[in-house]
């Protein structure tokens, strides 16, 4: 079996994006594979759990059960990370179900921390930028998230979620959650020339720090910045940032050519990629993937940011 067969031999939502990104299938094909999203596997599923208040598992961020009085822990089963799971697969935002349940989260689910609604936004720049991400793909009404986010950026170009605590200096991980909600943003629906600038900043914060170390000494910020995950939640990793870099339609910067090489390196014999860092928490879903096995969504997104790499 190829690795294009193997990747073909998964769910809708791995499917049609082999085939538009890896196979350059025709459009209508493509569609027809995309249109199983919200009818078989894992969309269905993710679509099947929202509660008619338009929550999933009874919260926004957090899920309804989580004890705020006890030491934070990571959940994926609530409203956000659903949302999310569906952006990532591809739900076509005109099927019905898909404005169903959209229409349900913009006219009832509120933040936990501000009560504002949904699509409205809440404070930390990391949780808007997920929040506008999955609001502009779903074709939903994020000025005031996008004005928040474009006004907030830090002076070295990012965005930190810490900032209303006194950092000073930005994050990997929020700047590339603001990142893809700025860019899904110009995509749906044009953009500012403030937004514009304020992504190309953030792109270049990424990029002068070669996607993975400290500007002032060089030294790698995190190692888990190389192993690659998905889900991605929140967290920042290399392979997210150059699938990111990959979705602009911006020609590869050279500043991306040493995670490049480590995205090279990790691939395996078979060609495929290994699942290297799992995010714990409740989930929803089980990919049927396990740590240092080989992952059909890694491999996924390596093999079309190698395949924009090679286009230079």
């Amino acid at each position: 079996m190829t690795v294009i067969d193997w990747l073909l031999d998964s769910d809708p939502a791995i499917r049609w994006q082999v085939m538009r990104d890896l196979l350059d299938a025709p459009s209508a094909q493509v569609e027809i594979e995309r249109s199983r999203v919200a009818t078989h596997g894992w969309g269905a599923q993710i679509l099947s759990l929202q509660s008619l208040d338009g929550k999933w598992d009874g919260g926004t961020y957090r899920p309804g059960w989580a004890d705020d009085s006890k030491p934070f822990f990571d959940a994926w089963t609530s409203t956000t990370f659903a949302l999310q799971q569906l952006t990532d697969f591809g739900l076509d935002p005109a099927d019905s179900r898909a404005q169903t349940a959209l229409a349900r989260v913009r006219d009832n689910v509120r933040w936990e921390a501000t009560d504002t609604l949904f699509f409205e936004g809440e404070t930390e720049p990391c949780i808007n930028g997920l929040a506008l991400t999955i609001g502009s793909y779903f074709g939903q009404d994020m000025h005031s998230i996008l004005e928040r986010l474009v006004t907030t950026a830090l002076p070295d170009g990012g965005w930190n979620c810490w900032a209303q605590y006194g950092a000073r200096g930005s994050s990997f991980s929020t700047t590339i959650n603001v990142l893809e909600g700025l860019l899904a943003a110009e995509r749906a629906s044009g953009t500012s020339a403030a937004a514009t600038t304020a992504r190309r900043s953030g792109e270049d914060y990424l990029l002068e720090r070669g996607l993975m170390r400290r500007l002032s000494t060089g030294r790698l910020v995190d190692p888990r910045f190389t192993m690659f995950s998905y889900p991605t939640r929140w967290y920042y990793d290399t392979l997210r940032a150059l699938d990111y870099f990959r979705s602009t339609g911006q020609m590869p910067d050279q500043r991306c050519a040493e995670a490049v090489q480590l995205l090279i390196d990790r691939r395996d014999a078979d060609g495929r990629w290994r699942l290297e860092n799992t995010h714990q928490g409740p989930t929803h879903l089980d990919f049927g993937e396990q740590e240092g096995a080989p992952s059909r969504w890694i491999t996924l997104h390596a093999m079309r940011v190698l395949r924009w790499w090679d286009s230079q």
